[in-house]
C-alpha cells in the first residue's frame, strides 16, 4: 500500500477501534487506490485522502415512539452525509437492529463511489435506525416513521439530500416517511425515492437493484466467453434484490436453485420458483420455510451458512454484509463455482474477496454490481424534477445502459492500473477518481 494511504489508515484505525464494519469498508478501498496516489502526488498535499474517507456530517438522533400497547420505546437515528462532491447526498435507509455508527459510515463511504460510478451527479449519503420493524404492526411502523422524520426533515431536501430504501424500508415505510415530510415542510418535492408510482414514484425501482446485479454480471461473463443460460446460480436472501435478481436470471435462460432468509435456506433442484417466493415475502410476509407448503419436494435447511455449500455456476450473496466468508468462498471454488457478483452491500469478507481473485473466479463487488437501485433512485429524482413519467421498458433500459457503463468504467480502470480483470480496484478508482477531481477543483472545503 502506498506510503500516504496506509497513514491515512493507521490514522483512523486508531480513532475509530471500535468500528470493524467502516475500517473494513476504509482498507479495502485505500489499498485499492494506491495506484492512483502514486500517479497523483498533488492528492497528498491536498489532504485529499483524509477529507474523503471523513464524513462532512454526520447526525445522530433519538427517536421516541409509542407502541399498540401504549409502551414508550426509544430507538437511536443516524444519517451519515459523506460527500456532496459531485451532486446532492444520496443513499439510504436501512432500519434493522445491527444499525450503529459503524455499519453507517460502511455503507456511506461505499456509497459515494457506488453513485459516482453511475455517471449520474450524487454524492454519498446513508442513513437508518436500530428499530426493527420485523413483527411490528403497521400502526407501530407508522408511528415510528413519523417520529424518525421530525428529526430528519431538518437535514434532507430534494436538492440537500434524498433519502431512498435499504433493508428494513421498503415502499411501506417510505410511504409513511414521506408523508409526514410532506406535511412538516408544506411541500410535494422530491426529498425521498422510492415512493409510490401514485404519489411520484418510478418504475422499475423495486426491481433495480436485483436487475442491475444480473446485468453487471452478464457483462462480466461476457469477457469468458460465458451467459447466464443453463447455468445453476444461488442467492442469499429473499428480499428485493434476491428475488428480483432471480426473476431476471430466469428470464436470462438461468436456473436459480436455493434462496435464503435469516432462518435458513430452501434448495429446489428444479429451480426456485419466484412467484411463490414473492407472495411468500412480498404478500404474506412469511418465513422462506412456507416455501415448502408450495413446493413439497424442495427442502428447507436450518441456519444460511450452508448455502454456500450447494454446488452452482454463479453465486449472488444478497442479504447482508460479511455472510460469506473464506470458508465459504473455498467451498464455492472446490464446487467450481465460475462468478460472484454482490447484490448486499459487502456481503464478503476480505478474506473471501482475495480467494475468489486469487483463484480466478470472476467477482463483482457491491459498489459496482448493485448500483443499480440508487441509479434507478436518480432517474426518480429526474422524473420528479420533470413533471415525468416513464414506462418499465425505458426505465429499464436506461438501467441496463448505466450497468454497461459501470462495468467497463470498471474494466478499464482495472486495465489501465495494471490490474486487468480485477474489478475490485477497477470500481474503486473509477469511481474515485471523478470525486477527487471535483474535491480538488473546490480547493479546501
Amino acid at each position: 500500500m502506498n506510503s500516504y494511504a496506509e497513514s491515512v489508515l493507521n490514522n483512523l484505525r486508531k480513532r475509530y477501534p471500535h468500528e470493524p464494519e467502516y475500517l473494513q469498508a476504509a482498507t479495502e478501498i485505500l489499498e485499492s487506490l494506491s495506484a492512483v496516489i502514486e500517479k497523483h502526488p498533488e492528492y497528498e498535499k491536498a489532504g485529499l485522502l483524509e477529507r474523503f474517507v471523513e464524513p462532512e456530517r454526520m447526525v445522530t438522533f433519538r427517536v421516541s415512539w409509542v407502541d399498540d400497547s401504549g409502551k414508550v420505546r426509544v430507538n437511536t437515528g443516524y444519517r451519515v452525509q459523506f460527500n456532496s462532491a459531485i451532486g446532492p447526498y444520496k443513499g439510504g435507509l436501512r432500519f434493522h437492529p445491527t444499525v450503529n455508527a459503524s455499519v453507517i459510515k460502511f455503507l456511506g463511504l461505499e456509497q459515494i463511489l457506488k453513485n459516482s460510478l453511475t455517471g449520474l451527479p450524487i454524492g454519498g449519503a446513508k442513513g437508518g435506525s436500530d428499530f426493527d420493524p420485523k413483527g411490528k404492526s403497521d400502526a407501530e411502523v407508522m408511528r415510528f416513521c413519523q417520529a424518525f422524520v421530525s428529526e430528519l426533515f431538518r437535514h434532507i431536501g430534494p436538492d440537500i439530500d434524498v433519502p431512498a430504501g435499504d433493508i428494513g424500508v421498503g415502499a411501506r415505510e417510505i410511504g409513511y416517511m414521506y408523508g409526514y415530510y410532506k406535511k412538516l415542510v408544506n411541500a410535494n418535492e422530491c426529498a425521498f425515492t422510492g415512493r409510490g408510482i401514485s404519489y411520484g414514484g418510478s418504475l422499475v425501482r423495486k426491481e433495480a437493484t436485483g436487475y442491475g446485479l444480473v446485468y453487471f454480471t452478464r457483462e462480466m461473463l461476457k469477457t469468458k466467453g460465458e451467459k447466464f443460460k443453463d447455468k445453476k446460480v444461488v442467492i442469499s436472501g429473499s428480499g428485493n434484490v434476491a428475488i428480483y435478481a432471480n426473476e431476471k436470471a430466469t428470464q436470462m435462460g438461468a436456473k436459480v436453485i436455493a434462496m435464503s432468509d435469516s432462518d435458513g435456506y430452501i434448495y429446489d433442484k428444479d429451480g426456485v420458483d419466484v412467484e411463490i417466493i414473492k407472495k411468500i415475502k412480498e404478500v404474506e410476509r412469511k418465513r422462506i420455510s412456507e416455501y415448502l407448503k408450495y413446493r413439497p419436494d424442495a427442502k428447507y435447511i436450518q441456519g444460511c451458512n450452508g448455502i454456500w455449500t450447494i454446488p452452482c455456476d454463479i453465486a449472488l450473496p444478497c442479504a447482508t454484509q460479511n455472510e460469506l466468508d473464506a470458508g465459504s468462498a473455498s467451498a464455492l471454488i472446490k464446487n467450481g463455482c465460475i462468478a460472484v457478483a454482490e447484490g448486499a452491500n459487502m456481503p464478503c469478507t476480505l478474506e473471501a474477496v482475495k480467494l475468489f481473485l486469487d483463484f480466478g473466479v470472476l467477482f463483482a463487488p457491491a459498489k459496482a454490481a448493485n448500483a443499480g437501485g440508487v441509479a434507478i433512485s436518480a432517474l426518480e429524482m429526474a422524473q420528479a424534477s420533470q413533471r415525468m413519467f416513464w414506462s418499465f421498458d425505458r426505465v429499464d433500459k436506461e438501467l441496463d445502459n448505466i450497468m454497461v457503463n459501470i462495468f467497463k468504467q470498471c474494466a478499464d480502470a482495472a486495465q489501465e492500473y495494471g490490474f486487468p480483470g480485477n474489478y475490485v480496484v477497477g470500481a474503486n478508482i473509477a469511481g474515485f477518481v471523478k470525486v477527487a477531481d471535483a474535491m480538488m477543483a473546490y480547493g479546501i472545503v
